[in-house]
């Protein structure tokens, strides 16, 4: 890989933009300049989100191939406006990486992914920074979305009597990463068995995960969803999340939780738990939403090919959060990934 400099780099990056004919709607200029310039539109919200990636707290050189991480950083922020209803619009992407890093392929490989998602989405990088760290890589993603005026799906919305709905499958992520750290890596070649093709399944899972973009579009301009947030954490702080925030508490019937087919399987035959993957486990990217009762006959079947599951009601904030497993109900603690709490 020959030497390159920062410019060269940045020049790079706007090249790709300029390949689009035109400039997104509301962008009035993008990379080039010390700040990226866009246009306020009459009747909408911008909506804002960060997420911070650093190696070896919540990602692993060795285990990350460089396009993956690019994807990921892009899709965990794509959640968050997706969590609010909100259509994700502008990104802006920083990365401090080691010298080392920086004269190999690693980064232009990330911004591959990063693009590639971006371009299924029509999201526009408009900007971000580049820097040296001494030792370890760290990725800052920044994405601007855009809904209408005070329709931006809140935490904070839900009301005893809600029904509780959850997109997609639950665990997967949080098995993939067990996987990975008992030495299981992706795999260039198709899996030759069954077992190999699961183990693939659970680790891209967690390396390269999806947005729910449809169903935050959805939920977010029909509108339906009176509160939402994305599972990042693991459904048992996020739920609590949801509910502090509402003041409300809630019931989850364990029998209803869409567990991932390949946890339930897989794992099941590892000593690792699927319910406790399920409600502790992180990173699945889900979004999470309660919906008025007299709305849920409006819900879509599937969009983007996604289902939804009902798992649970909304109650009274006297009732915190529980779990019904059968004749056992118990008080569902927050569990998930914290950054600063004990291992």
């Amino acid at each position: 890989m020959h030497s390159r400099s920062e410019l060269d780099f940045i020049k790079h990056l706007r090249a790709h933009e300029q390949k689009r004919e035109t400039l997104a709607a509301g962008l009035v200029r993008s990379i080039g300049d010390d700040a990226a310039v866009v246009g306020q539109l009459a009747g909408r919200d911008t909506v804002v989100t960060t997420d911070l990636l650093v190696e070896d707290v919540d990602f692993r050189r060795d285990s990350t191939p460089p396009a993956m991480l690019g994807h990921k950083a892009l899709a965990i922020s794509l959640s968050d406006i997706a969590a609010t209803g909100a259509r994700a619009r502008w990104a802006l992407l920083s990365i401090g990486v080691p010298q080392d890093i920086w004269d190999s392929s690693f980064v232009e490989q990330l911004y591959e992914g990063f693009f590639a998602l971006a371009d299924r989405y029509d999201v526009r990088l408009v900007g971000g920074d580049l820097s040296r760290t001494p030792e370890k890589i760290v990725i800052d993603s920044i994405v601007l979305g855009e809904c209408a005026h005070e329709r931006a799906v809140l935490r904070s919305g839900a009301r005893c009597g809600d029904q509780l709905f959850v997109t997609g499958s639950l665990g997967g992520s949080a098995a993939g990463l067990r996987l990975i750290e008992r030495g299981a890596r992706v795999e260039c070649e198709d899996a030759a068995d069954a077992d190999s093709h699961a183990i693939q399944s659970l680790i891209l899972r967690h390396l390269r995960p999806e947005p729910r973009v449809g169903w935050g579009l959805v939920l977010g301009e029909e509108p339906l969803a009176t509160a939402m947030i994305d599972i990042s954490d693991g459904l048992s702080s996020d739920i609590n999340h949801l509910c502090e925030e509402s003041n409300v508490g809630a019931l989850i019937d364990a029998s209803r939780l869409p567990i991932d087919p390949l946890v339930a399987d897989l794992c099941g035959r590892r000593a690792l738990d699927p319910l406790v993957l399920a409600l502790h486990g992180g990173e699945d990217f889900e979004l999470l939403f309660t919906v008025n009762p007299q709305d849920v006959t409006r819900l879509p079947k599937k969009v983007d090919g996604v289902a939804i599951t009902r798992v649970g009601e909304i109650k009274e904030a006297s009732q915190r959060v529980r779990v019904a497993e059968g004749a056992r109900v118990w008080e569902l603690e927050p569990g998930g990934w914290d950054h600063f709490g004990k291992e």
